[in-house]
C-alpha cells in the first residue's frame, strides 16, 4: 500500500526507538511498486531487495514483493548484467582496499578475501539460483557440499573477527591494524607455538581463510562461465581470438588441451594417472603465456594429496619448476597461481610452512609467501629493463651475471625459514643446500644460492647502518662478499627484497647508499679495477644536481660544490641535496 499518515507514524516510532538505543540504521519506506521500479535502475536497491528477509508484519506484502521482484527483475536477460555489475563492484572495492589479499593490515569487510567477497558470491548465487540460504547453494548445484562447508567456515570466522574488532574499538572499524591484532588474537584464544607468536598464528589463520574465499570466487566464476553468464575480459580470451581456431592441443604438453585459449585437462583423471601433471600444467602455462582454465584448477585442488615425495623428488618435475622460475616471461604470475592453487606449498614443503605467514612488524606489508613471489617478479622486471630508471646500476650489471639461475632461486627462497626459533638466514642457508641439488642446480650454483640466502641482509644493513666513509666498513663488507660476481648478485637481490616489502619502502636515499657501497667495494674485490672511479662518481652526482640550476654560472657551481665533502655527494640523494640547497638560500 501507499504510504499513509499511520504508516509514517509507525516508521517514525520504530526509527526513533532504534536511534535512541544508538543503533545505526539505514532506512527507506516504499511500496512494492516503488521497490520494483527503483530496482530496475539502482543496483544497490536491487541488492537490498534481493537480501530481503521477513521479520514481522503483513506477510502477504512481503510475498507480493518477492513475486514481483522475481517476475520483473530476476530474469535471464538481467542476470548477465547483474553478475557483471557485482564483479565490477568487487574489483573497484579491491583497488580501494588494496589489491592483495595478503596485506598485513587487511580490511575484514571490504578487503580482498573479506566478508564482502562472500556476500557478493551469495548475492550472485541468490539471483541466479533463487536461494534463500547458503545451504540451498549446494542443493541447487551452485557449490559442492565441500565448498559449502568452506563457505560457512569462512563466514563464521570473518564474522567473529569483525564482531570482536567492533567490540574492542567500540566503533565500526573494519581495518585489522597492528595495534589491534594482538588483543584480537588473545580474545579469540590463540597461543604462541612453534616459533610463531599468538598474533602471527591468528593472522596466518586469517590469510588462509582469505585464500579460501578466493578459491570459492574462482569456483563460482567457473560455474558462471559454463552457464555463459560471466562476460569479463581476460588474457585467455584475448589469446583465444589470436590463436588459430583449429588449435586445441599443445605439442609440449600432451596431457592438456586448449579451451577458449586456456589450458585444461584432456582427461579428468590426469592428475591421478600421473601426479607430475600438476607441475607440467603450470610449466606449460608459463612457456605458452596462457591462463589455466578454472575447471582444471578445481580438479587440481582436489588432487593436492597426490603431490607426495615421489613428485617432489621427480627430476622432471624439478626441472620443470626451475624452468618456470627462471625461464617464464612472467614468473610472478605463474608462482602466484601455483601458490593460490596450493601446489607450491606441497611441492616445496618448506615454502608451505610460510604460506599465509605474517611478520608482526611495521616494515613488511605482505605475508612471507607473497613477499617472496613479489621479489621474483621485481627481479624479472629488472632483467626485462622495466625498472632501469629506478635501478640503473642493477639493470646495467644484470646481463653480465654468470649465476643468473642461482639469483632467481635465492630470491625465491631468501625468507623461506621465517617463523622458526633460529635465525631465518642460517636456517634458510641449510634449506638452500638441500633444495639446490633437488632442483638440478650444479654444486657451484647451490653454494652461491646458500651464500646469498645466508647473507641476503648484509648489503642493506651495511649501507644503512654503517659509515660508508670509513674504509674499514668497506673492507669488512668485501671480506664477506669475496668476489665481484657475488657483489653483483647481492646488490640485485637486495634491491628486489627491499622493493617487495611494500609500496613506498624503496626510496632514492636507499638506492644512493647501495650504489655507493657497491662502487666502494668493487675496486677492492676486483684488484683495483672499477667501472667508475670515486671522482667520476662525485662529478656525476654534481652534474645531476646542477642540472636543476641551468642559470648558475661556472663560478657559482664551483663555489657551491666546494661547500660539501665528496661523501656528501656520494651518500645523499638528489632530493635531499635539493632540499639542503633550498635551506641554505
Amino acid at each position: 500500500a501507499r504510504q499513509s499518515p499511520w504508516v509514517q507514524s509507525v516508521v517514525e516510532f520504530i526509527l526513533y526507538t532504534l536511534w535512541d538505543t544508538r543503533q545505526k540504521v539505514g532506512h527507506a519506506t516504499r511500496s512494492v511498486e516503488d521497490c520494483v521500479r527503483l530496482a530496475k535502475t539502482d543496483n544497490t536497491i536491487l541488492t537490498s531487495i534481493l537480501e530481503a528477509r521477513y521479520i514481522c508484519g503483513g506477510r502477504n506484502i512481503f510475498e507480493e514483493l518477492q513475486q514481483q521482484f522475481r517476475k520483473e527483475i530476476v530474469t535471464r536477460s538481467n542476470a548477465k548484467d547483474f553478475v557483471a555489475q557485482k564483479l565490477a563492484e568487487r574489483d573497484l572495492r579491491h583497488r580501494k582496499a588494496g589489491e592483495s589479499r595478503y596485506l598485513v593490515e587487511p580490511d575484514v569487510k571490504d578487503g580482498k578475501g573479506g566478508l564482502r567477497d562472500l556476500h557478493t558470491l551469495f548475492w550472485i548465487a541468490k539471483f541466479l539460483f533463487a536461494t534463500n540460504s547458503p545451504d540451498e547453494l549446494a542443493d541447487k548445484g551452485a557449490l559442492s557440499r565441500h565448498d559449502l562447508r568452506v563457505f560457512q567456515k569462512c563466514e563464521n570466522f570473518l564474522w567473529a573477527v569483525r564482531c570482536h574488532l567492533h567490540f574492542l574499538t567500540g566503533r565500526g572499524i573494519d581495518r585489522l591494524s597492528f595495534d589491534r591484532q594482538s588483543e584480537l588474537a588473545e580474545r579469540l584464544g590463540y597461543k604462541a607455538h612453534g616459533g610463531l607468536k599468538h598474533v602471527e598464528r591468528f593472522m596466518k589463520h586469517y590469510f588462509l581463510v582469505a585464500k579460501d574465499v578466493g578459491d570459492l570466487t574462482r569456483i563460482l566464476c567457473a560455474s558462471l562461465e559454463s552457464r555463459e553468464l560471466k562476460d569479463a575480459p581476460s588474457l585467455g580470451r584475448v589469446l583465444s581470438r589470436l590463436l588459430p581456431k583449429a588449435r586445441t592441443s599443445l605439442a609440449d604438453a600432451p596431457a592438456f588441451r586448449l579451451e577458449g585459449g586456456r589450458i585444461t585437462l584432456k582427461s579428468p583423471d590426469a592428475f591421478e594417472t600421473d601426479p607430475v601433471n600438476a607441475i607440467r600444467l603450470f610449466a606449460a602455462a608459463g612457456r605458452n603465456g596462457l591462463e589455466i582454465h578454472p575447471d582444471a584448477l578445481r580438479l587440481l585442488r582436489k588432487s593436492l594429496p597426490l603431490i607426495k615425495r615421489p613428485v617432489c623428488e621427480s627430476p622432471e618435475a624439478n626441472a620443470l619448476f626451475l624452468e618456470l622460475l627462471t625461464g617464464s616471461a612472467d614468473p610472478e604470475v605463474i608462482l602466484r597461481m601455483m601458490n593460490e592453487a596450493g601446489v607450491l606449498g606441497r611441492f616445496i614443503p618448506d615454502f608451505g610452512k610460510i604460506v599465509a605467514m605474517m611478520q608482526f612488524n611495521m616494515y613488511h606489508h605482505y605475508t612471507v609467501d607473497e613477499h617472496l613471489i613479489r621479489s621474483v617478479g621485481i627481479l624479472a622486471s629488472i632483467e626485462r629493463g622495466e625498472l632501469t630508471s629506478d635501478h640503473p646500476l642493477s639493470a646495467a650489471i644484470f646481463p653480465t651475471l654468470t649465476s643468473r639461475r642461482a639469483l632467481y632461486v635465492a630470491t625465491f627462497i631468501h625468507d623461506i625459514a621465517k617463523g622458526r626459533p633460529e635465525d631465518h638466514a642460517i636456517a634458510g642457508e641449510r634449506i638452500a643446500r638441500e633444495l639446490g641439488p633437488r632442483l638440478g642446480l650444479a654444486e657451484g650454483e647451490t653454494e652461491t644460492v646458500a651464500w646469498l640466502v645466508r647473507h641476503h641482509l648484509l648489503m642493506s644493513e651495511t649501507a644503512q647502518m654503517r659509515d660508508l666513509n670509513d674504509f674499514k666498513t668497506i673492507l669488512d663488507f668485501a671480506a664477506v662478499v669475496q668476489s665481484p660476481e657475488r657483489l653483483k648478485l647481492l646488490l640485485i637481490l637486495t634491491v628486489a627484497d627491499i622493493r617487495a616489502v611494500g609500496p613506498g619502502v624503496w626510496n632514492g636515499w636507499k638506492g644512493q647508499l647501495l650504489r655507493t657501497l657497491f662502487s666502494e667495494a668493487e675496486p677492492v674485490l676486483s684488484g683495483g679495477h672499477t667501472a667508475m672511479g670515486r671522482k667520476e662518481r662525485v662529478a656525476e652526482a654534481q652534474a645531476a644536481f646542477f642540472a636543476n640550476f641551468p642559470d648558475w654560472s661556472e663560478a657559482a657551481r664551483s663555489a657551491y660544490a666546494a661547500r660539501h665533502y665528496e661523501a656528501y655527494w656520494l651518500s645523499s640523494s638528489l632530493a635531499k641535496q635539493l632540499k639542503d640547497q633550498a635551506l641554505l638560500t
